[in-house]
């Protein structure tokens, strides 16, 4: 088995470790218009204060790290970027992971963050390889990659496994440690395809033996299309962190997923007397005595 291995990201003031022997480190999801028809309204109509109130309420509910998306139809998506990504370091300063498939917006978003940015995201794709990590390289960050390449999503575990070695090869030959490669084995919806949670699964615990790396995915895609999508989400969410996964892409504001993850590492020996368990459920009773 492969030595696990420590991802730091940061911002001009705070550090986050990424670690399989730490706390499960939240990844904010919320700054995205992608299926969020009033964010995608607001940007579109330059109302910057649904970014505001998103990054204040995602960091007070437990995200160490904020995915930024400004990836609107028809708009300049590098200014818009940037313009984003400046209102949200002004509200906080956790570390940011830059979310966008444009190159261009990807390195005018490099080129105004202070700090070590998570970018999301790279793929085997021979394209996408070739545009994206040299950038990564260029600006000191540590990026996402995805388990898919030319051919597609694979369909079994092994063969994604394949897809993360050849990205971590390809990652190092420019320079960038396996340290700074975060795994990907995407998850889709079990709607579909009644296998995507176990495939998942699988390719967490391949990827976590053979390399060591840290492990994220967007954890609500697995429900995507079923009914009563939070409990499906926080009990998948908890079984990912068994197999490995350390810095999910999630909303902490769904209390059942926020309490899996503490959940999940009380269980997994990553909370020292039960402090963050308990803190957490403080937070629940004066949430509920306030409602």
């Amino acid at each position: 088995m492969a030595k696990t291995l420590s991802t730091i990201v940061s911002s001009a003031s705070q550090t986050v470790e990424i670690s399989h022997s730490r706390p499960t480190v939240i990844i904010g999801e919320r700054i995205n218009p992608t299926g969020r028809k009033k964010v995608l309204a607001a940007l579109e109509a330059g109302n910057f204060d649904i970014i505001r109130e998103d990054t204040a309420s995602q960091v007070a509910a437990g995200a160490a790290i904020l995915d930024v998306n400004a990836g609107v139809p028809g708009a300049d998506e590098p200014a818009l970027l940037q313009q984003v990504m400046r209102i949200v370091m002004e509200v906080t300063q956790v570390p940011l992971c830059i979310d966008t498939a444009n190159p261009a917006a990807l390195e005018a978003a490099l080129s105004i963050y202070e700090g070590k940015a998570l970018v999301n995201s790279v793929n085997g794709e021979e394209r996408s390889l070739g545009a994206v990590l040299p950038l990564v390289k260029e600006h000191g960050g540590a990026v996402i990659g995805l388990c898919m390449d030319d051919g597609g999503i694979p369909d079994t575990p092994e063969k994604r496994l394949a897809v993360a070695g050849k990205i971590i090869e390809r990652a190092g030959k420019l320079g960038i440690g396996p340290e700074d490669v975060v795994i990907d084995p995407l998850a889709l919806t079990m709607g579909a395809d009644s296998t995507a949670g176990r495939v998942a699964l699988e390719t967490i615990e391949l990827v976590v033996r053979e390399f060591g790396v840290n492990i994220t995915m967007g954890a609500s895609n697995i429900s995507f299309g079923l009914p009563d999508r939070k409990y499906i989400n926080a009990a998948f969410i908890a079984m990912a962190i068994h197999a490995g996964l350390t810095c999910p892409i999630t909303n902490p504001l769904v209390t059942e997923v926020a309490t899996a993850v503490l959940a999940a590492d009380l269980a997994m020996g990553r909370d020292d007397y039960s402090m963050r368990w308990l803190q957490g459920y403080r937070q629940r009773q004066k949430a509920a005595q306030a409602d």
